[in-house]
């Protein structure tokens, strides 16, 4: 059985296609069978809404009369990137309000242009014959941009470490807090619902897959950075960090429901993005690959008050990890999630919604991503 994408888009078109949600499409596997699932289902829609810091903005201003060369620039009293063209900038997600401390930065700078509200800039350039104007203090919303778009450099991590402590002292870390002698255990994933989770090797998704983004329509732009296939898999997922996607979106279409500017005590700014990516269903591997469920997902835990080189100390699955509690050489430990799965299941739902209306269609990728990758460490060294 093998279906195109043109004919499930057509389906799309007429109202007729069968789309399911990556936990729904579990269930009909598991009553029907793969081949079965696959002749009736067209589309699997998946979901994760969690922090996501290599992530930020490419704006355009627009001209001043007279012009300026923006070389140094604040947004809400944020850092932005000055080193493009006179009126271009990019605002990372993690860069701090200045002076720092005050639990604000570029996230929430993106957060309140997709929300429409009005952001203080501030901008300098030398001044010169052709840009005369050294200075500007103004007020701009996303309606007076020209252009604004997110443009994420490592979005939807496939898996990730668990995370705990088993020193004596609290940790703050990216990963949330972290208590002494393991009094309890992170992670972050939408496990069976995660985008890569249901296309682990990348066979349908790929640069110019057409995506969810924060509430609007996105693209796999390439692959992310710190791309990683050597991971160990079990069940035909890696185990942690491994593949990671580049995507990108106009900022002019998005939600902010599904935008956040985020504050993680002791570690600093982050942005929470929703993103869905639709999975066709084109034949029965792919319908095998988005049945997998969390018992068949595992992620390792780690240790995070080891500074560097953090050995696996156990594996547990999603269905353990969502259980609450995890055990360790006989010790109980809490668990918790840092990334939303009330918030992924309404990524996943969107999107199915938008589809069954006609309102989404796909596309086929119109590039590969990388089979193969690994990630360098950063040396010390001379010239």
């Amino acid at each position: 059985m093998t279906k195109t994408y043109e004919e499930i888009n057509e389906k799309i078109r007429s109202g007729e296609a069968v789309v399911l949600t990556a936990e729904e499409v579990i269930d009909l596997v598991k009553e029907k069978g793969v081949e079965k699932a696959a002749e009736e289902v067209d589309v699997v829609t998946t979901g994760t809404y969690g922090a996501m810091c290599s992530s930020g903005a490419f704006l355009n201003f627009g001209h001043s009369d007279p012009p300026i060369r923006m070389t140094n620039i604040r947004l809400n009293g944020v850092e932005a990137y000055g080193g493009l063209a006179a009126v271009d900038t990019y605002i990372g997600a993690t860069s701090l309000i200045d002076p720092p401390g005050k639990g604000y930065g570029g996230a929430h700078v993106i957060e309140d242009l997709i929300a429409g509200k009005s952001v203080h800039l501030q901008a300098w350039g030398p001044g010169t014959d052709c840009y005369v104007r050294k200075s500007i203090d103004t007020y701009v919303s996303l309606d007076d941009l020209n252009e604004a778009y997110l443009y994420n450099p490592r979005n939807m991590y496939q898996n990730y470490s668990v995370a705990t402590n088993t020193s004596n002292r609290t940790l703050y870390t990216y990963m949330g807090k972290l208590m002494p002698h393991m009094k309890n255990a992170t992670y972050s994933s939408a496990g069976e619902l995660s985008p890569l989770m249901n296309d682990p090797h990348l066979d349908v998704i790929g640069m110019g897959t057409r995506i969810f983004l924060a509430g609007g329509e996105g693209y796999v732009a390439w692959q992310g950075t710190q791309f990683n296939t050597t991971a160990e898999e079990v069940n035909g997922v890696p185990v942690k960090g491994s593949r990671t996607l580049a995507v990108m979106g106009d900022m002019k279409q998005m939600d902010p429901d599904y935008v956040r500017g985020l504050d993680i005590t002791g570690y600093g700014i982050s942005l929470a993005i929703g993103i869905g990516v639709p999975i066709p269903v084109l034949n029965e591997d792919v319908m095998r690959r988005c049945a997998i469920s969390n018992d068949q997902i595992f992620a390792e835990m780690v240790d995070y008050s080891l500074p560097s080189s953090r050995p696996c100390m156990q594996r547990y699955s999603y269905e353990e990890l969502r259980s609450g509690m995890i055990e360790y050489q006989g010790k109980k430990i809490r668990t918790s999630s840092m990334s939303s799965l009330a918030g992924a299941r309404k990524v996943a739902g969107k999107l199915k919604d938008w589809i069954e209306h006609g309102e989404f269609l796909l596309n086929e990728p119109a590039l590969k991503l990388p089979e193969a990758g690994s990630v360098k460490p950063l040396l010390e060294r001379g010239e």
